[in-house]
């Protein structure tokens, strides 16, 4: 019943998209980082994906100080403007197979928990836009939780409804490979054709729940069938503009990022080298082609332990051309102008993409980097102000009124 407000307001959003095209027209290069940085510290800054408790299963470190590995730790965050970081509950795609998916993920969750409870001067747990703006107010940074890959609800809504309780405010819906729910943008079998019909299920439970659908990863067909089912605005957690990248389905096309934005949705933008730059992207294709032909004449198993290393270690060694904070820009100020200001986020992917994180924006103290740029396109203080939070918070708000929850 939405849909007509949502149709009228991208409308509106699109003219004043033109608008803002028009201003950028007249770059201000004359922005300072000083001024960036005192917008990033006032503007509340939500990132839709940072892979902290992932990265912690494989070496665990304090993050409420400066540490010597990742991309996020409470001093950086307080130097970039980072209020609301969505955590992200990753299980891998293996577990589909495996077994085990909910009690990985339960796992996960009890870290981020954890670090609340440990240092709750410094975090507040965070499951609506209420509790993110009272740990704003607190000087808290607000732990939200996203669930990257939807293996761990094993095919029981119950366990959905498990995840709800516990925080979760988004579910991508599969990772790497096809799962229970849905197809994969990455994998070429294609299970269902898009969404499978527990996932539809999925879909519609995730309305009632107040839980945002996440639409990175999934296979175009898939974002197709979400689009028709939704009622609450679906997002786009961490991909990018595929426009940059073409034939890459992990991002999405202008049409589809149009089709996001009618629904009132959210593209945060990855800011991954190879999501936003084609010469990165074909570079990587290369060297990951090369990997793991370098795996199979070693005689290692995919999967094992020992591949994982071999892998970790190869990538390490064997980065492509890294992309800047303009890229990243670019891909902002695509999204501005084809479906509006108001349907543009950051999701930032840290933690999650390794050695490829642009120039300029290495970690969670460079927002400021980011913001600057965005002032010298043309846009307004107003238009960052949304983009660096305000969208996204939107976008949970209607998901929250949808379930009856505000």
């Amino acid at each position: 019943m939405n849909r007509p407000s949502n149709l009228g307001r991208v409308a509106l959003a699109a003219v004043l998209a033109l608008a803002a095209c028009s201003r950028a027209q007249d770059a201000k290069p004359g922005v300072t980082l000083e001024h960036a940085t005192e917008l990033a510290q006032r503007f509340l800054i939500v990132d839709g994906h940072i892979d902290v408790p992932y990265r912690l299963t494989d070496k665990m470190e304090d993050i409420t100080v400066r540490t010597p590995g990742g991309d996020f730790d409470v001093p950086r965050a307080r130097a970039g403007g980072l209020d609301a970081p969505f955590m992200s509950i990753y299980t891998p795609a293996s577990y589909e197979k495996s077994g085990g998916a909910k009690t990985f993920a339960d796992g996960l969750i009890d870290m981020v928990e954890g670090f609340a409870k440990a240092r709750p001067d410094l975090f507040r747990m965070a499951a609506s836009v209420a509790d993110v703006r009272a740990a704003a107010a607190a000087g808290q940074i607000a732990l939200l939780m996203g669930m990257e890959n939807g293996t761990p609800i094993e095919k029981d809504l119950n366990n959905l409804d498990h995840f709800a309780r516990r925080g979760i405010r988004y579910i991508t819906l599969c990772h790497s490979e096809d799962n229970h729910i849905c197809d994969s943008s990455y994998a070429t079998t294609r299970t269902w054709g898009g969404l499978s019909r527990f996932g539809r299920d999925v879909v519609l439970r995730m309305n009632e729940l107040g839980v945002l659908i996440d639409v990175s990863h999934i296979s175009d067909q898939a974002f197709d069938d979400v689009i028709e089912l939704t009622r609450a605005p679906p997002i786009a957690s961490h991909s990018s503009a595929r426009a940059y990248t073409p034939g890459f389905e992990r991002n999405l096309d202008d049409a589809r990022i149009v089709r996001l934005a009618q629904k009132g949705g959210v593209l945060m933008i990855n800011f991954g080298s190879t999501f936003v730059a084609q010469k990165s992207r074909e570079a990587g294709d290369a060297m990951r082609k090369e990997m793991m032909e370098a795996i199979t004449a070693k005689g290692l198993k995919a999967g094992t332990a020992e591949a994982k290393a071999f892998a970790d270690a190869w990538e390490k060694a064997h980065v492509p051309p890294l992309a800047t904070v303009d890229d990243v820009a670019d891909h902002v100020m695509h999204v501005v102008k084809i479906a509006g200001v108001d349907h543009v986020g950051f999701g930032s992917d840290y933690d999650g993409v390794g050695p490829t994180l642009p120039i300029g924006l290495e970690d969670v103290s460079k927002y400021p980097n980011l913001i600057r740029v965005l002032l010298e396109r043309g846009l307004s203080e107003d238009d960052v102000k949304k983009i660096s939070g305000e969208n996204l918070l939107r976008a949970m708000a209607e998901a929250e009124k949808v379930a009856g929850k505000s």
